[in-house]
């Protein structure tokens, strides 16, 4: 497999597919630029050996074809700001305007191509091509460059017309992953198959059905498994224990308890939280109160975890050496709800300077480190939520099994 560190692109052009799904505010301007700043060692590898690059990427979920609010020209500014350098830009991805501009690149130029998701033969996004994965599509994007880069963790997960068919029209001398996609494998094979005991994996979020496959496969790796956040509740029912309006699935109070059993029977440390801040409402000026996470109130909900829970749960961290965390344990974008959260990513942090390796991972927590000033301060926050479910998950990622073969 080619490794983009030997490789030398002087005189090369590179199509780099990158992820730039960045959040954009009421002005389209970038609130985080985690991802982008995430591609531009790749890239500036590419120009700095005296080669181009052509960027393409996706933005949002767009339903009807091109809409101004899932434009990627809004990422322009701030890109060229990290580069140093202007961006150009090819208004469809397809268009002649992206052959053109990709033909003309000189060493040391960037091309960004507008979103693969705008396009499709129809003019709408019903069946688009990129997520289609056809092959004209894909054909004719590789056309555009000599190498293929994939550098976008966060779609490695889909089988996509640019994050796995566009592969096969290049040689494997030819294409390979950039520094990013190298980085995000080497931290989770870190986590899943060179973990320091004892290992704690900290499993937050709305849903548990969002994560049953993760936390079956975490089962038998982890030591401590700490479950937080609303997926809580769904336990705490099955448990017996009264939630008043707190969020549950009631479809899976099942599986919540063949969980808890599986890992009594694996030896794994299940920690759920103690205690609890209620909220009669879901705003920020809620009437709040605190109870044990067993007593729930009707017509109050659960909307983060007490400081007995924080120091039960950072009392587990601080004593582990391998940390995984995926999911908040509250609503942290509420200020009064966000000391649960706040807490625990402290604690990791502290962990962490004390010798513990720690992944961050899926959006929300990847939001909260960045929000507390606290991202520098762990081993390494992953740019893919979903992918990096499904590689925890075991599961083979196309856009990684289309370089490595």
């Amino acid at each position: 497999m080619q490794l983009i560190d030997n490789y030398s692109f002087t005189g090369k052009k590179a199509i780099i597919r990158v992820d730039f799904n960045v959040p954009l505010n009421a002005e389209f301007e970038v609130t985080d630029d985690t991802r982008i700043r995430g591609a531009l060692t790749t890239i500036k590898k590419v120009i700095s050996d005296g080669g181009s690059a052509v960027l393409m990427s996706h933005l949002g979920r767009p339903k009807s074809g091109p809409e101004n609010k899932f434009s990627l020209k809004h990422i322009i500014p701030t890109l060229a700001d990290h580069l140093g350098l202007d961006v150009k830009f090819a208004n469809d991805c397809m268009g002649d305007e992206a052959v053109e501009k990709s033909a003309a690149l000189k060493p040391g130029e960037v091309l960004l191509l507008e979103n693969l998701r705008f396009y499709s033969a129809e003019n709408k996004v019903k069946t688009p091509e990129e997520k289609a994965a056809t092959s004209k599509f894909s054909e004719k994007l590789s056309t555009y460059a000599d190498v293929y880069v994939n550098d976008a963790f966060g779609t490695a997960h889909r089988a996509h017309a640019s994050t796995t068919v566009i592969a096969d029209f290049f040689t494997d001398d030819t294409k390979m992953f950039g520094f990013l996609i190298n980085k995000e494998l080497k931290a989770m094979d870190k986590v899943l198959k060179e973990s320091k005991k004892p290992f704690t994996a900290i499993m937050g979020g709305a849903k548990v059905s969002d994560k049953i496959l993760v936390i079956e496969n975490l089962l038998d790796r982890v030591d401590n498994l700490i479950i937080g956040g609303g997926m809580t509740y769904t336990f705490i029912k099955a448990k017996g224990g009264e939630i008043g309006n707190s969020l549950c699935e009631e479809a899976k109070l099942d599986i919540a308890l063949d969980l808890m059993k599986k890992a009594e029977e694996k030896g794994v440390n299940l920690v759920l939280p103690v205690d609890q801040v209620l909220a009669d409402d879901f705003n920020n000026d809620a009437n709040t109160e605190l109870s044990s996470i067993e007593n729930g109130k009707p017509g109050y909900m659960g909307l983060d975890i007490g400081e007995e829970s924080v120091k039960l749960l950072t009392d587990v961290i601080m004593n582990s050496k391998t940390i995984l965390w995926n999911g908040p344990m509250g609503v942290f974008e509420m200020e009064n709800f966000r000391n649960g959260t706040v807490s625990i990513a402290k604690a990791i942090a502290a962990s962490t300077a004390n010798g513990a390796f720690s992944l961050v991972g899926g959006g929300d927590s990847v939001a909260a480190v960045n929000k507390f000033g606290l991202a520098d301060q762990v081993s390494y926050v992953s740019t893919g939520g979903g992918a990096m479910l499904e590689y925890i998950e075991g599961k083979e990622l196309p856009g990684v099994k289309a370089i490595r073969g």
